[in-house]
């Protein structure tokens, strides 16, 4: 038995509702059974916990316990642990003799203003230490790291004193720059916090904790103190922790100590094991594991055998074989009811499934339902899952501030202004919802669509290079759109109101705050509506507030911050804006929780769902240090990266040991398979060694009903499309391209010719994507226009032909694709083009290129004409003949794709010019058709002929005869523009396969590629 000498340690075992059993005992202990008689009984005690979430845990089962009951409750204190804010547990009369105040104690630096105040260091060091200054972000970057180690330091109160000695001459010169650099650190960093009068933020922590312990060790209270849910992994921490339970009335509440691990697995317990904390505590307390005593109430473990299976399957390794051999397969299985585990193809899986859980929890009333994991992605997966049924769920984490809509807003209209309005980041900006500009919201979309529309998409003009007045110019000389000039006055205000933020960024440097401010001043005057003003649409909600905090902070943290240049100031944004959450203040679930492993220590829920249990998740893996190696680490006696694990592994088996709980994984995450978790490992080894490896089966089958949520019961079968307007829609005038189309693909003339749906060029497209075939046949067509007859030599013919395709590409060679790509390319069909024209001209003269003709004809529905733009006509010298020839920089048909009507451009070409339809060219017989393949590759270029002389006549003939039975075909009303599956026939590429719908109808019907 515990002698009464010995520290007052207690116990709640895991699986145990932490909280209440908290509240149940504390009541015991102070001898109250419901109200207490005397209202400040409970006022007088002082509860310590690890974080402000388990302060307000506690405060909950208070709460349940004295429901409807008026209670001055004790004062419930976060301790701090790892991510916890600062503390302050001083009041005037807790040093009633002066032993305990905290005047001398500075307040602590903000986070943001340490971090640009370090950042400003690194540049000004790393341009000596590297050679070459960091830029803005870099340095914000390197300065979080920078102060993370400090926390470090801090935190485990060790010194940089041995830093000069911690890396031998030997090593790389890589670590003799850093340990230089760590100058800041040693040299200047603590007189800039003395010249600012503050401190760090883990320094001032561990002074609070020292101030305390120090004052209650010299002045004991003689009321109660009870420190609850800390594992004491911050030695500050951990001694006031050894100084509480020496207090009178001092007691030590444990999380989960497991009691029932052999004296022999205890004494090896490593940094990675579950139980390596709470024991490294109990030597700090000075006490041994046999005598902690349970917490009043818990003297019985609900989850007992759960904790035993635990302990077993994650006993260290050099007693793994001793530990659960009492455990038999029966015994296993009993002790796995309501263990449960769902392993899932993919995290969008794994996050339906949980959705589902937690759904399915709430058909209970009062049940409550908690996510515990560490992974974001997945948590907001989840938040997002349960947006089905309208459920809008409490996340402990919160929301980056940079993914809320305020946060989004701010970081868009820096990225767009930064890169001087190009269209991708001007389009999100703009399309962002509190962007209005003064206007109401459904008219200002309207006009960003119509900008996007007639000046964004495809390749850019040449007036369009200069922000938003590039863009009015570029939108004004639309003069063929009618609303052009309203769109362009638009414009014009809208870069009124960017002007001095555009200014700010254009500049090369400008100070943070004059930037920031002239980012501000846009965001509110682009968000203000007709309505209502800017700021109160941007500061209002959570996320609008956070941001305002965010603002006003940053302006307070910048003072003294070099310079910075336009283009570095988005990325220095980013920078800054990580860590910075926004957490709602209420309209959240009140049954459904999503917490990190550390919040959800002193939590209980019904239902407990482990998430992301993959290595490199949870546990997460060991983060590579930016400054020291790990022998580095071991040297300066900082923690080892294992420890982390240890701490994972026991907020594991504490969740793990719940009544009702399910462990999820992914599978794959991106396509790649994933590792299991560690602890699930162990847990299927140690149950395949008991004979029990089916025990975490799920009792439901979870993904069959989550996939089963978006899959109808029958599958709709689509209809092959086969629209029959009437005849008096149906186009009477096409040009020849639209022939082959209409045979090959009836639907695809009926979306363009009829429907007039045409698809939207890419925004900002390349101009080597959109230009070069055009930008060739303009080039060819120039050079022949310049010289009909006799062409001057190879050199000099190659040489103009080079200087008229530089005037064609025009301001596209700026483009890197055309500069490199194409324009290589161009030269060398320029070469092959020129020699092969000297070889020809001995035989045909150019009759007419870029020609355009038509010819009208009777058809059942009335005259039908037919239109075409050829690329090149050459006249044959010997009888006078025609020979066409259409330019190709793809691939050109192939002879039996001709032959069998398919491609019937060129034959219906040399129709139009039998019956005379081509400007200033008699009507004439064709000797040849010709494709001219010009690629620039190896050959660069070549010649095919379409048709074998002799068929020439007889292919033409059939084109006509096709063309005209054609006509008459759909000139019957009855007759479906019908679309055509993907065979040889069709279309190589269509731009409306996906509205035809044709992957779903083929496949159904049997159809698709031969």
């Amino acid at each position: 038995m515990a002698g009464p000498s010995l520290p007052a340690v207690f116990n709640i075992p895991a699986g145990a509702p932490f909280a209440d059993r908290l509240v149940d005992g504390l009541l015991r202990r102070l001898g109250l059974d419901g109200a207490p008689e005397d209202p400040m009984a409970l006022a007088r005690a002082t509860i310590l916990v690890p974080t402000r979430r388990a302060v307000r845990s506690v405060t909950d089962a208070f709460s349940r316990k004295f429901a409807g009951t008026v209670v001055l409750l004790p004062r419930i204190l976060p301790l701090g642990e790892i991510d916890a804010d600062d503390i302050d547990l001083t009041s005037a009369e807790d040093a009633p003799d002066g032993a305990f105040a905290t005047a001398d104690i500075p307040t602590a630096i903000p986070p943001l203003r340490r971090q640009m105040i370090l950042a400003s260091l690194v540049q000004k060091f790393g341009a000596s230490a590297w050679r070459e200054e960091p830029s803005a972000d870099q340095a914000a970057r390197l300065a979080a790291e920078l102060a993370n180690l400090l926390d470090q330091v801090e935190t485990e109160e060790l010194s940089f004193a041995g830093l000069e000695t911690l890396v031998p001459d030997q090593f790389a010169r890589h670590w003799q720059d850093t340990l230089a650099f760590f100058k800041i650190l040693t040299l200047h960093w603590p007189e800039i916090l003395s010249a600012e009068g503050l401190m760090d933020p883990s320094a001032r922590r561990i002074k609070l904790l020292r101030a305390r312990a120090a004052a209650w060790q010299r002045t004991p209270p003689q009321d109660p103190v009870i420190a609850a849910g800390s594992t004491g992994s911050i030695p500050a921490t951990a001694d006031l922790l050894a100084t509480i339970a020496r207090l009178p009335q001092g007691a030590v509440v444990l999380p989960g100590l497991d009691t029932g691990l052999s004296d022999e697995s205890w004494a090896t317990l490593n940094d990675s094991h579950p139980q390596f904390g709470l024991k490294a505590l109990l030597d700090t307390i000075e006490i041994a594991r046999g005598d902690v005593r349970p917490w009043p109430g818990s003297e019985t473990a609900p989850s007992a055998e759960r904790a035993r299976l635990l302990g077993a399957a994650l006993a260290p390794a050099a007693a793994a074989d001793r530990e659960g051999g009492e455990l038999d397969a029966e015994r296993v299985r009993a002790a796995a009811k309501g263990l449960t585990r769902i392993d899932c193809p993919t995290p969008d899986d794994e996050a339906g499934v949980i959705a589902l859980l937690m759904r399915e929890a709430l058909i209970i009333p009062t049940q409550t339902c908690a996510l515990v994991t560490p992974d974001r992605d997945l948590a907001r997966r989840v938040a997002a899952a349960l947006g089905r049924w309208g459920i809008d769920v409490d996340d402990s984490a919160g929301t980056p501030l940079a993914l809320t809509p305020a946060g989004l807003y701010f970081r868009l209209a820096a990225e767009a202004a930064g890169e001087r309005f190009a269209p991708l980041p001007l389009l999100a900006f703009l399309k962002h919802p509190l962007a209005n500009g003064g206007l109401p919201p459904g008219e200002f979309r309207a006009r960003v669509r119509r900008v996007e529309a007639i000046a964004l998409r495809g390749p850019r003009p040449d007036d369009s290079n200069g922000g938003l007045e590039g863009l009015a110019a570029a939108v004004r000389a639309r003069a063929k759109e009618p609303d052009a000039p309203m769109l362009a006055r638009w414009l014009d205000t809208l870069a009124a109101a960017a002007r001095n933020f555009s200014a700010a960024l254009g500049a090369s440097r400008r100070p943070v705050v004059e930037i920031l401010r002239a980012h501000v001043a846009f965001l509110e005057a682009l968000a203000a509506t007709d309505s209502e003003t800017g700021a109160e649409r941007l500061w209002r909600g959570d996320d609008g507030e956070a941001l305002a905090g965010f603002i006003a902070e940053f302006e307070d943290a910048a003072r003294g911050f070099p310079p910075v240049g336009g283009r570095d100031y988005p990325a220095l944004l980013s920078a800054l804006l990580v860590g910075h959450v926004v957490r709602p203040r209420a309209g959240r679930h009140p049954r459904l929780f999503i917490l990190g492993p550390l919040e959800a220590r002193l939590q209980g829920a019904d239902r407990l769902i482990l998430g992301g249990l993959n290595e490199g998740t949870w546990p997460r893996e060991p983060e590579t240090d930016a400054w020291m190696s790990r022998p580095m680490r071991a040297a300066f006696k900082l923690p080892s990266p294992e420890r982390r694990i240890g701490l994972a592994a026991h907020d594991f088996v504490q969740g793990a040991c719940a009544r009702d709980v399910y462990l999820t994984r992914s599978i794959r995450v991106e396509g790649t398979p994933t590792v299991p978790a560690r602890w699930l490992v162990r847990l299927d080894h140690f149950l395949q060694r008991v004979g029990a490896p089916g025990a975490l089966g799920a009792d439901k089958p979870w993904l069959a009903w989550q996939a089963a949520l978006d899959r109808p019961e029958e599958p709709p079968r689509a209809e092959r499309p086969a629209p029959c307007p009437p005849v008096a829609a149906r186009p009477r005038k096409l040009p020849v391209t639209d022939i082959e189309t209409w045979m090959r693909d009836p639907y695809a003339l009926y979306a363009k010719r009829i429907l007039k749906l045409r698809q939207l060029d890419p925004i900002d497209e390349s101009p080597d994507a959109a230009e070069r075939g055009t930008v060739i046949h303009r080039a060819l067509e120039a050079f022949i226009k310049e010289f009909p007859d006799e062409l001057p030599g190879e050199d000099e013919a190659y040489a103009r032909l080079v200087a008229i395709g530089r005037e064609a590409f025009g301001k596209a060679m700026a483009t890197p694709g055309v500069w490199a790509f194409w324009w290589p390319r161009f030269e060398r069909v320029a070469r092959w083009f020129v020699r092969r024209e000297q070889e020809r001209r001995q035989s045909v003269r150019p009759a007419v290129t870029e020609a355009t003709g038509e010819i009208t004809f009777d058809a059942p529905g009335g005259p039908f004409t037919l239109t075409a733009r050829v690329d090149r006509v050459d006249r044959r010298l010997d009888d006078g003949r025609l020979v066409f020839s259409d330019y190709k920089t793809g691939q050109p048909p192939s002879a039996t794709e001709v032959a069998e009507g398919f491609a019937p451009q060129l034959p219906l070409e040399a129709v139009i010019a039998a019956r005379g339809g081509f400007d200033n060219l008699p009507a004439s017989e064709t000797a040849d058709l010709l494709y001219w393949r010009l690629n620039g590759g190896d050959p660069p270029a070549e010649i095919k002929n379409a048709a074998k002389p002799d068929d020439i006549e007889t292919l033409i003939a059939d084109a006509a005869a096709g063309l005209e039975a054609l006509v008459a075909i759909f000139d019957d009303p009855t007759t479906p523009y019908l679309a055509s599956p993907r065979d040889r026939r069709a279309l190589r590429y269509s731009d409306y396969e996906h509205l035809a719908r044709v992957q779903e109808w083929a496949n159904a019907d049997g159809e698709g590629s031969e």
